[in-house]
């Protein structure tokens, strides 16, 4: 019988990665609706220190498959680990992170065991009736949300993006005891040879862990638009960050993007500035503590969601704001 909630906990270079705290701190609401226990699988080189943390956080217990081949990622020792694992365990529910990892192993983990995947999720539930996984993500270009189930196939298996999920406060008082799997993997499992890692060294922001964002959508007008932006966020002491259509205009990276189809934020502050507020900007940052809307359409869905709304013009409005504030520090 099918049992109990794992997290695939992604490491990279030693380190667990934020997802999957978020990860196991959605996975404990789900087990406990179950009844069950969360179980963090770690794979990796030199792992078992870094893997003992996840009982912190939510984790009841933790597999680790330790091997010099799962230092680095490579799609088919990972692939034949966590195959190895849900066939000897017997998994209800199996959650990846939506990541380039996690996007590369779970549908081909999905695949040897036969069963089906929701991929980016951004809402899991459990019904209270059938005790299934619903799995919630966007559809058709993000016009709708779709949830899906699994009901005939186990594991139940979906990939959730980063930032969605909250991860528990850590409880030092949590330990537990890891257990070392032998998933039999061996260089000779290796279809590629890794010659070198090369680290990208560009400077990116992750505006997930910003406490302040301006962001900007059309209204700013351009891509000078985000000069005035930022002149803000630097007085505030935050970061700016975009709607889809800035991105996909060439104004700004697409690492600054919010919504469902970039970043899902939750700070503090969050000034959008000339955005409209459709469903799929909404969905990245609805949850954020204070909402500040200004745009010159007074219908925009945006002031739906927003705690303050200012009808105006943002590239009016948003240099009096800067200016003001210059003033208060003299």
């Amino acid at each position: 019988m099918s049992k109990n909630v794992y997290v695939f906990a992604e490491q990279r270079d030693g380190v667990i990665q934020k997802v999957a705290y978020e990860l196991i701190g959605k996975a404990r609401e789900l087990a406990d609706n179950l009844g069950q226990e969360v179980v963090a699988v770690v794979l990796g080189d030199g792992i078992q220190a870094a893997a003992a943390e996840l009982f912190k956080f939510g984790a009841d217990q933790v597999i680790v498959v330790d091997a010099p081949v799962l230092g680095e990622y490579s799609t088919e020792p990972y692939a034949k680990a966590m195959n190895a694992i849900i066939t000897a365990k017997e998994p209800e529910i199996v959650i990846y992170g939506a990541t380039a990892i996690g996007r590369d192993l779970a549908p081909r983990v999905s695949a040897r065991v036969h069963t089906g995947l929701t991929a980016d999720c951004t809402k899991l539930e459990i019904d209270e009736e059938t005790k299934g996984l619903w799995m919630t993500r966007p559809a058709f270009g993000g016009n709708i949300m779709a949830t899906i189930v699994c009901p005939n196939f186990r594991p139940q298996m979906a990939t959730v993006r980063p930032g969605v999920m909250q991860a528990l406060e850590a409880d030092p008082s949590k330990s537990g005891t890891v257990e070392v799997f032998d998933a039999g993997v061996s260089e000779a499992d290796m279809n590629i040879k890794i010659r070198e890692v090369v680290k990208d060294t560009k400077k990116t922001v992750d505006i997930t862990e910003a406490k302040i964002l301006v962001s900007g959508g059309r209204g700013i007008g351009g891509p000078e638009g985000f000069d005035m932006l930022k002149e803000l966020a630097d007085e505030l002491g935050g970061e700016i960050s975009s709607s889809r259509a800035c991105v996909d205009a060439g104004w700004i990276d697409r690492d600054r993007q919010v919504g469902q189809t970039g970043k899902t934020v939750r700070p503090n502050l969050y000034i959008a500035a000339g955005i409209s507020g459709a469903i799929q900007h909404a969905a990245g940052m609805e949850d954020s503590d204070l909402i500040i809307a200004i745009n010159k359409n007074n219908t925009a869905p945006i002031f739906e969601i927003a705690d303050v709304g200012i009808v105006g013009d943002c590239t009016a409005i948003i240099p009096k704001l800067t200016e003001a504030l210059k003033k208060l520090e003299k």
